[in-house]
C-alpha cells in the first residue's frame, strides 16, 4: 500500500500523470464505446472528459499539473487536423463539381449557428460579453477563443461553449438526421457529415469519421471551411455593426 501511495505522489507531481491519465481513460472509454456497438451517448470524448474531471476533483491535482502532461497529446491535434485532408484529396473530383454549393451551405450553416446562439442568449437576458462568447461556438475551441477575444468576449467561456456544442452535435446528430429523413446513400452521408462538421467542428467530425468515410471526409471539409469563414466574417460583422 505504501508503495502505491509513493507511486501516486510521484505521478501526480510530474507530467507523466496527465499523459498517463488521458491515454488510459480514453482507451477504456473507446473500448466501452466499441463494445456497446458505438451508441452516440457512449461517445468516448464525452466520457473521457467526465472521468478525467472527476479524477482531478477527487485527487486535488491542479489542472496546470495535469495539462503539463496532456499537452503532448494536445500537440497532436495539429497533425490530426492536417490528416483530414487525405480523404478530401481522394474526393477532389467531386469537390471541384460541388464547391459552389458547399461554400453556400457553409455560409448559411455558419450564419445560422452563430446568429441563433446569440439571439437565444439575448432573449434569455445574458450579459453582452457572454453573448459575444457564444458567437463563435461552432468552430474548434482554439479558434473560438481567438475570435471571442477579438470581439470582446471571454475566451475561456468561448472554449466551453465550443466543446459543449461539439458534444451536443456528436450525441444528437444521428437522431436529428433520422427525424429529418436524410438518406444513408453517398449523397446523404456527405450531407450528414458536412452538416455535422459545420455545426459541431472537430468533435462532430470525429463522430462522423467513426460512422462513415464519406461523412468523415465532408465533416473535415466543413470544419476547415468554418474556421476560415468564421475567423474572417465574425470580427468583420462586429466591427461594422458594433465597432
Amino acid at each position: 500500500m505504501s508503495n502505491f501511495v509513493e507511486l501516486w505522489v510521484y505521478l501526480s507531481a510530474t507530467p507523466l500523470f496527465g499523459l498517463t491519465a488521458t491515454l488510459v481513460v480514453y482507451v477504456l472509454a473507446q473500448w466501452l464505446y466499441v463494445r456497446l456497438s458505438q451508441p452516440p451517448w457512449a461517445n468516448p470524448v464525452l466520457w473521457s472528459v467526465v472521468a478525467i474531471s472527476c479524477v482531478l476533483l477527487a485527487t486535488g491535482v491542479p489542472y496546470p499539473t495535469y495539462f503539463a502532461g496532456a499537452q503532448f497529446i494536445h500537440f497532436l491535434l495539429g497533425p490530426a487536423v492536417v490528416a483530414l485532408g487525405w480523404p478530401l484529396w481522394k474526393r477532389r473530383a467531386e469537390l471541384r463539381q460541388r464547391w459552389a454549393h458547399l461554400l453556400l451551405a457553409a455560409l448559411a450553416g455558419g450564419a445560422a449557428a452563430s446568429l441563433s446562439a446569440v439571439l437565444l442568449g439575448w432573449l434569455m437576458g445574458l450579459p453582452p460579453d457572454v453573448l459575444l462568447s457564444l458567437a463563435p461556438k461552432s468552430v474548434t475551441a482554439p479558434v473560438a477563443m481567438g475570435i471571442a477575444e477579438k470581439i470582446g468576449g471571454i475566451p475561456a467561456l468561448a472554449a466551453v461553449f465550443a466543446v459543449l456544442t461539439g458534444m451536443v452535435g456528436a450525441l444528437f446528430g444521428k437522431a436529428l438526421f433520422s427525424v429529418l429523413r436524410i438518406p444513408t446513400d453517398s449523397a446523404g452521408w456527405a450531407a450528414r457529415g458536412f452538416a455535422l462538421g459545420t455545426a459541431s467542428h472537430g468533435i462532430g467530425a470525429a463522430r462522423a469519421l467513426q460512422v462513415n468515410a464519406d461523412a468523415g471526409a465532408y465533416a473535415g471539409l466543413a470544419l476547415g471551411v468554418q474556421v476560415v469563414l468564421t475567423s474572417l466574417l465574425i470580427p468583420l460583422v462586429f466591427r461594422l455593426f458594433f465597432g
